[in-house]
């Protein structure tokens, strides 16, 4: 019995305009059932990239698959509205005419269900989303984040097969997007349908996403799962796309799978580590805040403390470079302290990319 086709597949897609390629090559699969999220900055192609899956721009070349059925090439187009898709991109696009309740109640409708059985469903979805208050009010009586609520209660109402988002918590506050983030998460679990999610929050990628997409100027910089590209990036632009990352210099000494003996400031230190074995020399290092703890062989002297809450980020200046070491709680040293410091995780760079010996080692 063969598997079932991918909700979307992708493949050697390129979108331009005029001389510049918003979307560049890009093979990109989802699967049913799976989130991929699209890690960006903006430029990066994200939206461009959505725009021609949902059917709103032609591809320059490629193909587009939805449930293993080719709805775009650079000879066609199946319209949007023949897609088994559900839309939210940053603009709202709510009729003006039509109140909250019944714009959600709307997909379900076209799905077949009766108009009470519509509403309440919409209700209830309204009600998720804490603006069941706001059922009857219309697009001009709602505030942005308010009219955003409605634009994400309207896509959930859909039951598509894939989901597409570009960047939809931008107007929420905190508590809001992650009532909506965790109702996406269940009812894509109960649907089975995939979703690709656009955004520049490597966080929200993180605690979303099944797979993440790194794209950088058009082009798909890195695939993988969040822990994946958060622990194993393909260069230092993929490593400060997510999250804060130090880079030091320091020589392998002795390697086996899984651990690594380096030589920092003179000090030979293990270290754990997922990257294959190197070769001799010298190489650049990436180190996450969580990999280097305060207290150990290695000197150093504070240079910032900043306290987040439920964790302090102290700023290390070493004879490395300078190392950004995390901690939980609140702080228990002060700028201009002199400490000692460990390293217990690495990443080596200096393998994978092209030019990383000339950027500033120190925290990116």
């Amino acid at each position: 019995m063969s598997p079932d086709p991918d909700a979307l597949d992708v493949r050697r897609l390129s979108v331009t305009y005029g001389d510049v390629t918003a979307v560049d090559a890009v093979d990109l699969c989802v699967r049913a059932g799976e989130l991929v999220a699209l890690l960006g900055p903006s430029g990066s192609g994200k939206t461009s990239l959505l725009h021609v899956v949902a059917g709103f721009l032609p591809p320059t070349s490629g193909e587009i698959r939805l449930a293993g059925q080719v709805v775009a090439d650079a000879r066609r187009s199946v319209p949007p509205e023949r897609r088994d898709l559900a839309v939210v991109f940053q603009s709202y696009a709510l009729w003006p005419h039509v109140s909250a309740l019944d714009t959600v109640a709307y997909p379900i409708r076209r799905r077949g269900a009766g108009r009470r059985e519509a509403r309440d469903q919409a209700a209830d979805l309204l009600e998720r989303l804490h603006i069941g208050h706001l059922a009857t009010r219309r697009p001009a009586e709602l505030s942005g984040g308010e009219q955003q609520r409605v634009g994400l209660a309207r896509a959930l109402a859909r039951n598509a097969s894939l989901y597409l988002f570009d960047e939809p918590t931008a107007h929420l506050d905190s508590h809001v997007r992650e009532v909506f983030l965790d109702e996406l998460a269940t009812r894509q679990q109960a649907s089975g349908a995939g979703g690709l999610y656009a955004t520049h929050d490597a966080a929200e990628a993180f605690g979303l996403a099944d797979r993440i997409a790194l794209l950088n100027r058009g082009r798909l910089v890195q695939l993988g799962t969040p822990q994946q590209v958060y622990e194993e990036p393909v260069d230092l632009w993929t490593a400060r796309m997510t999250g804060a990352v130090s880079r030091i210099r320091a020589a392998v000494t002795e390697a086996s799978a899984g651990r690594w003996t380096v030589k920092v400031a003179g000090q030979e230190v293990s270290v754990d580590t997922s990257a294959d074995l190197p070769g001799s020399g010298s190489c650049d290092l990436l180190v996450r805040p969580g990999w280097a703890r305060l207290g150990g062989d290695l000197a150093g002297r504070v240079r910032t403390v900043r306290f987040r809450g439920d964790h302090t980020d102290h700023v290390v200046e070493s004879a490395v470079g300078e190392v950004l070491i995390r901690q939980p709680g609140p702080p228990d040293h002060a700028a201009g302290d002199d400490v000692t410091w460990s390293l217990t995780r690495v990443w080596p760079l200096g393998q994978t990319g092209a030019g990383q010996s000339s950027m500033p080692a120190g925290p990116e």
